[in-house]
């Protein structure tokens, strides 16, 4: 079959091929309804398809980013990609999403996958194992922002919770309950990831304010697939806690699992707080407090500041970091 080209869409419509070129680029402004209407009905009647390689090698543009996500399993991930999809969609762009499991050789290969797709920018949940590639970015002013973690030195802009803040409203939720033995469990920080570092930081600074002692056999802080065996040796003590703060949502999991399979009661023998609003924690019963990241609105802003980025790839932008503020809900989800 003959492919239909722009040629072929100008003649039917009877117009130029430059005018068809602007209505394909949306580019109205001197042009009447009825020329858009008859270049419409010509795309509609030829089943005309834009050659989009054609089109990125003119503007100079793939209208594509890429999202380099940490760990997809994350809730919270999820919906932060979703945001951003939905905000890229509003402008006509094409997202690409790749998982780099918290590795940063497989983060790197997905970067230098992305650069030679030539697309127009990245937002990346850094492992914080590429230093020299995050700084050869900046240095190219390729646009690109950071999601829920920061790089101490990396002038690029990064988008997360004010995780001390969350740590403290959790600390402050349990004293109020009456608890002075409090744990917390998180993901190692042998990698110095931010929300792990800053969410024990903010667990420990809460705990001295309101005059308890941080404990360190109340700490749990290692590869999730070990926390059983860590949560059974803080349950073993004396004095075990009487509430424990899970610090994401897959500790939240290991945490539940526990609790299950130790025939320990909520929130009678052990109170909990989650991070992120999983869905289930309305059906449990009690139903569960957690503090609820505002996903969407940080994967929107993100999303807004690359494109800001893509459209003024001639600027020198200086790096901001934007801090959200959580929610505690008690035994409820938000609306959406």
């Amino acid at each position: 079959m003959k492919r239909i080209t722009i040629t072929d869409v100008a003649k039917l419509a009877c117009v130029s091929k430059s005018t068809v070129s602007q209505y394909l680029n949306k580019r109205y402004d001197y042009m009447g309804e009825t020329t858009k209407l008859r270049i419409e009905n010509a795309i509609s009647q030829l089943g005309y398809q834009p050659n989009i390689v054609a089109r990125s090698l003119k503007q100079k543009r793939s209208s594509t980013i890429g999202v380099i996500v940490a760990n997809i399993l994350h809730s919270f991930s999820t919906k932060v990609i979703r945001a951003i999809e939905d905000t890229c969609n509003e402008n006509d762009f094409h997202v690409i999403v790749c998982n780099a499991d918290d590795d940063p050789v497989k983060e790197e290969k997905y970067i230098q996958m992305l650069l030679a797709k030539q697309i127009d920018g990245m937002a990346i949940f850094p492992t914080g194992g590429n230093l020299a590639l995050y700084d050869s970015m900046v240095k190219m002013n390729y646009p690109v922002v950071f999601l829920d973690r920061m790089i101490e030195g990396v002038n690029i802009d990064a988008f997360l919770l004010d995780n001390e803040n969350a740590s403290n409203l959790a600390v402050k939720h349990l004293v109020d309950r009456g608890h002075t033995r409090i744990g917390v469990v998180t993901p190692s920080i042998e990698r110095m990831v931010t929300p792990r570092v800053e969410r024990l930081e903010g667990f420990k600074k809460a705990l001295k304010v309101h005059g308890l002692p941080v404990t360190n056999e109340y700490i749990k802080s290692m590869g999730v697939d070990k926390l059983q065996s860590g949560l059974k040796e803080m349950f073993s003590l004396c004095e075990k806690p009487t509430a424990l703060v899970a610090s994401n949502d897959l500790t939240l999991f290991e945490v539940l699992k526990f609790v299950k399979e130790n025939g320990l009661n909520i929130p009678e023998e052990i109170e909990v707080v989650g991070f992120d609003d999983i869905p289930f924690a309305t059906v449990l019963e009690p139903s569960l407090s957690f503090l609820s990241q505002p996903a969407f609105e940080m994967g929107n802003k993100a999303a807004e500041r690359l494109l800001e980025k893509i459209e003024k790839r001639d600027v020198l932008f200086e790096s901001e970091i934007h801090r959200f503020q959580p929610t505690l809900f008690q035994g409820q989800l938000p609306k959406n």
